[in-house]
């Protein structure tokens, strides 16, 4: 076990609430800067002054589901967790509904959930409104916690009208759907988006957009729709659908292109799943291509980044597979050095916690 992976969070510093009802708004969280070895702390609202003109950020447009929905098991209370949907990758819809990658969990009595094993294969779940969901195969061979199901019921309006956010055991209480949304958020035109909110961009609010616009900084929008939170230790990420427009590439392309020509800016991921999209659609030249589809991609230490410079992102388990991504972009020691400031410093974890923006430690332009 490594000392970052030996490193345990306490409970006191889960985020319980919105930013906004601790304080000020959605940006009144802290946020941590570390530059190799050297860790700065500062608010949220100074972002602006820690990037720099031509700059870009890389921003996941994928809007957060309701995907959270009670269900029955006989007589077997359940809550589903759409996670994922399986179309063309994945044949064998059930009509009118089809494939979707669910987790089944048990209700815990105080709005939140507790884990349970998937399936049992061919069982037949009741949803509300008179649908059926039918569990198939576990997702990952010998892995109980996500499997592929048949659904009888359109699901994304199942979720619309039945459907919440998924919500933790370590949050307060439940939360409208809008405290899930960033402010990036697209809805998509056959209903697709993320079971859970790509939170890293959580804390930026429309001024403050305004404000890194004013400055020079661009944006970049990509898409990944992504499944539920892993909850195992280092558990690796299953096929996700993803998106990366032709004016994206062409964006970060030019943007690296004045970098090594001794201006220009540095290509800034807000969240994991901006990188996982982006890196999905860069060759091995390092050259962005428009993509779409699914990636599995990992991105971990042994394969390293490709365009990706910096990373916007939240507080991470010290044995999440999150943190391998975060290793090849800062480096496993400085990522160390960074989290255990975090711990010292109190810094608040989870989808309303506080930031952490990882730069280049070399960095002469």
């Amino acid at each position: 076990m490594s000392v970052l992976e030996a490193l345990r969070v306490p409970d006191g510093l889960s985020a319980r609430v919105p930013a906004e009802e601790r304080g000020a708004g959605r940006d009144d969280v802290r946020l941590m800067v570390s530059r190799g070895a050297a860790v700065t702390h500062h608010a949220f609202r100074e972002l602006p002054g820690l990037l720099r003109a031509g700059d870009v950020l890389v921003v996941n447009t994928s809007a957060t589901l309701p995907a959270a929905v009670n269900a029955r098991l006989g007589g077997e209370p359940l809550v589903v967790h759409f996670s994922t949907r399986g179309e063309e990758e994945h044949p064998g819809p059930a009509p009118g509904g089809g494939r979707w990658a669910v987790e089944l969990r048990s209700p815990d009595g105080a709005g939140s959930t507790l884990p349970r094993a998937g399936g049992p294969a061919g069982a037949r779940i009741r949803l509300p409104g008179g649908g059926l969901l039918v569990p198939r195969e576990p997702l990952v061979e010998g892995s109980p916690r996500l499997w592929w199901a048949t659904v009888s019921v359109d699901v994304p309006t199942l979720m619309a009208r039945y459907g919440r956010p998924i919500r933790y055991g370590y949050t307060e209480r439940d939360q409208p759907l809008a405290a899930y949304q960033t402010v990036f958020a697209l809805p998509a035109p056959d209903g697709a988006g993320s079971a859970e909110m790509p939170s890293a961009a959580r804390p930026f609010t429309e001024p403050l957009v305004v404000e890194l616009v004013r400055r020079g900084v661009q944006f970049a929008p990509v898409t990944l729709h992504t499944g539920v939170a892993s909850t195992e230790a280092h558990e690796p990420p299953y096929p996700e659908r993803f998106e990366v427009p032709a004016a994206t590439a062409w964006l970060v392309n030019a943007a690296r292109a004045r970098h090594r020509a001794g201006g220009g800016g540095r290509i800034v991921a807000v969240g994991t799943t901006a990188v996982r999209a982006l890196e999905s659609a860069t060759g091995p030249d390092g050259t962005v291509r428009a993509a779409a589809g699914w990636t599995d991609l990992a991105v971990t230490p042994a394969r390293g980044v490709r365009v990706v410079e910096g990373l916007l992102t939240g507080l991470h388990e010290p044995a999440a597979s999150h943190l391998l991504m975060l290793a090849a972009i800062a480096g496993r020691e400085a990522l160390t050095r960074s989290y255990t400031e975090a711990l010292r410093r109190l810094y608040l974890w989870h989808e309303f916690g506080d930031v952490h923006l990882i730069l280049p430690d070399q960095d002469t332009h």
